[in-house]
């Protein structure tokens, strides 16, 4: 990825007080359209501070952000998604009562003058599902899945749309290794595609194998970015801890 290509998001001084204490300082941080970055830091480093300010979940009392060089500024998470931010978390915010298919479309699905579309409804889930390689028939229960088969299914459901950056949350923390190597394929496609992927992870093994840039912050401060080809683990460690 060329240093020159311009940031499809960037954050730029960005500061965020909870009354006396100061969670993120001065914090800036950008991603490029088909990298996957990870944002590393011990618990309380500001990372989920960053993520939410960049997701519409709080605002940041100081700092820019911008998409594609615009100025944005997010009053809540529908608008970043409209903007085409959106996020899989390590909860999963999925009902499993209902068909693969109708949590894809959730709050999108195809109308007519009787109602939804459902024949509709089940060809652009299976668009999109084919889309991402994955064979999953539409009209089958969640439930009946396995959790690793209901996380695809939840990026599944973030990529339906326009999306520039997908956000990431723990994503193998609850996965085997097959089902891992099928998440990083799955990765390795939006990169193709020219997604931009936030990978949040406690785990140096997934960052390594499949991250391209790395970002440190330290108590609410940014400690610097870095290729990870280029940064020994000890040297992510050390930088992490300060010490």
């Amino acid at each position: 990825m060329s240093e020159k290509t311009r940031p499809v998001v960037e954050v730029v001084g960005a500061t965020v007080r909870f009354l006396a204490e100061t969670a993120l300082d001065d914090v800036s941080f950008r991603m490029f359209p088909g990298e996957v970055h990870s944002l590393m830091g011990e618990n309380g480093a500001g990372k989920s501070t960053l993520i939410k300010g960049m997701t519409g979940a709080l605002r940041f009392d100081s700092g820019t952000m911008t998409i594609d060089g615009e100025v944005v500024h997010f009053a809540n998470p529908a608008e970043a998604q409209r903007a085409g931010i959106r996020t899989v978390y390590q909860e999963i915010d999925l009902l499993p009562n209902l068909s693969v298919a109708e949590n894809i479309m959730l709050g999108r699905e195809p109308r007519r003058w009787w109602g939804i579309d459902w024949k509709a409804m089940h060809r652009e889930a299976a668009a999109v599902l084919a889309e991402l390689g994955l064979d999953i028939d539409p009209a089958s229960s969640l439930a009946t899945h396995s959790l690793a088969v209901q996380q695809l299914v939840a990026i599944s459901r973030a990529m339906s749309g326009d999306v520039r950056v997908l956000v990431l949350d723990e994503p193998t923390s609850s996965l085997d290794t097959d089902e891992v190597a099928e998440l990083f394929r799955i990765i390795r496609a939006l990169k193709d595609r020219g997604v931009a992927i936030l990978f949040i992870s406690h785990f140096l093994d997934p960052v390594y194998e499949v991250c391209d840039r790395v970002t440190v912050l330290r108590n609410g401060r940014l400690v610097g970015e870095y290729l990870t080809r280029e940064l020994l683990r000890i040297d992510l460690v050390q930088k992490m801890l300060g010490r």
